[in-house]
């Protein structure tokens, strides 16, 4: 991650002038071709050459029964125009991945031996997918690169391992074997796709890679169980009726496409209305405008660095925009609202006075908990015990935010984990401090 700096070069040989600035930067930050995620980026590279090695050999090679290649393409693109996104920031193609597993499995259609090859398969995918983004670009709704990386290399898998065997397993048709080697071949692409998407996950996040595969693993069961189903028996079905196959089993997933869709909507739209009350405090001048977002993020980028769970990711970042929406209920706000100044009676009462407010939607118990602790100290106020780890992580954001705001001096930043690592053996965990060092080291 590239850090901002403000203010004029400095004069001299190297900093004066554009020329010398551009020097400066290049022997601070290093080479500019140096990302933040080296992972993704070799992901992206080498699915984007396989593929324009693809593309470039079926094109001098010839294609082989270009109209099943148009008809698995032009779905394939039907789907990548369909794509959705899922809760936890996923991107999914349900309809487009289920087309290039099939056509990546296809031994016959309608009792006539296929002969396309892995290149073949490769090509297609990427042609196909490539033409349903157009639109989004179009509109500026880009994909998420790695995304279409992974959808691609699902393909590339399935083909490198099934395409030579392709030939064989047509003279004995759909067997029982035959179709439990597709089902092996799926499932085992589906284990890579999750390694791989919790590797890139763990890279964006900065968490705990065990962490990450264990959320990717969950979250991706229900959609990979019904893609992979889906592709197997749209590869089986076109062995007996042809192309119709094709269209008669990509119906069913796009109807629990819908579905899908209208669930990430709903939790989308849940998550808008609780930054959208979050803004209450703001705008009735109780905190600093950005406050609550920036507290979120911090707590956010914090939790990661502790390895939470999506789930405990997700009710912390409810808890941390709300954690000063008992701040309502005060005759006087507190000055520039920062609670870590207020005694700690008054944080209390304005901890408890905002999880009874969250307690009132009925749906957010575990976030009302949260808030209702964020203010204890490291070892617990009274019989409950230590605070969960969640409240300890808000009491730490919320107090390095009260005391630096929204300034970018990194003097100042060290200078108030250093004060906040002072007091670790009352009120702040130092897992959680140390975790904060760490997030603001790295801008």
């Amino acid at each position: 991650m590239t850090q901002r700096t403000d203010g004029p070069p400095d004069s001299g040989a190297e900093g004066g002038g554009p020329e010398g600035g551009a020097l400066e930067h290049r022997r601070r930050c290093g080479p500019s071709w140096r990302t933040a995620r080296p992972l993704r980026a070799m992901l992206v590279a080498g699915v984007g050459a396989a593929s324009l090695v693809a593309l470039v050999g079926t094109a001098v090679n010839g294609v082989v029964e270009p109209h099943v290649a148009l008809a698995f393409c032009l779905v394939i693109a039907i789907g990548e125009l369909t794509r959705i996104n899922l809760p936890g920031n996923r991107e999914s193609a349900p309809i487009a991945v289920s087309g290039a597993i099939a056509y990546a499995l296809l031994i016959s259609l309608g009792g006539e031996q296929v002969h396309h090859g892995a290149g073949q398969v490769v090509a297609v995918v990427a042609l196909g997918v490539a033409l349903g983004e157009l639109p989004h670009v179009a509109v500026g709704r880009s994909p998420s690169v790695e995304g279409v990386a992974r959808r691609v290399f699902t393909a590339l898998l399935l083909a490198a391992a099934f395409r030579p065997l392709a030939a064989q397993l047509s003279l004995s048709g759909p067997s029982v074997q035959v179709v439990m080697l597709m089902a092996l071949l799926v499932m085992v692409a589906w284990l890579v796709d999750v390694v791989v998407s919790a590797i890139l996950r763990a890279e964006r996040l900065r968490t705990r890679l065990r962490v990450a595969a264990r959320d990717e693993a969950r979250a991706q069961v229900a959609t990979g169980g019904a893609i992979a189903s889906s592709g197997v028996l749209i590869a089986l079905a076109c062995t007996v009726t042809g192309l119709v196959g094709l269209l008669v089993f990509s119906a069913p997933l796009l109807v629990s496409q819908v579905a899908f869709r209208r669930h990430a909507e709903v939790r989308r739209t849940y998550l808008e209305t609780v930054r959208a009350l979050s803004r209450v405090t703001e705008v009735g001048g109780y905190v600093e405008n950005g406050h609550s977002r920036r507290v979120s993020r911090l707590a956010h980028g914090i939790a990661c660095e502790l390895g939470l769970s999506e789930r405990e990711l997700l009710e912390l970042e409810y808890a941390a925009l709300m954690h000063d929406i008992g701040q309502l209920s005060l005759h006087e706000p507190i000055a520039g609202g920062a609670t870590v100044l207020a005694s700690p009676r008054e944080q209390r009462r304005i901890a408890e006075l905002g999880s009874a407010i969250i307690r009132e939607t009925g749906v957010l118990d575990n976030v009302a908990e949260l808030v209702r602790r964020q203010c204890e100290p490291l070892h617990g106020d009274g019989d409950e015990g230590a605070p969960p780890l969640g409240c300890r992580i808000i009491k730490v954001a919320n107090a390095f935010d009260d005391l630096v705001g929204d300034n970018r001096d990194v003097e100042r930043r060290v200078a108030v984990v250093e004060r906040l690592r002072m007091d670790t053996d009352s009120e702040y965990d130092p897992r959680v401090v140390d975790a904060l060092a760490g997030v603001i080291r790295r801008g």
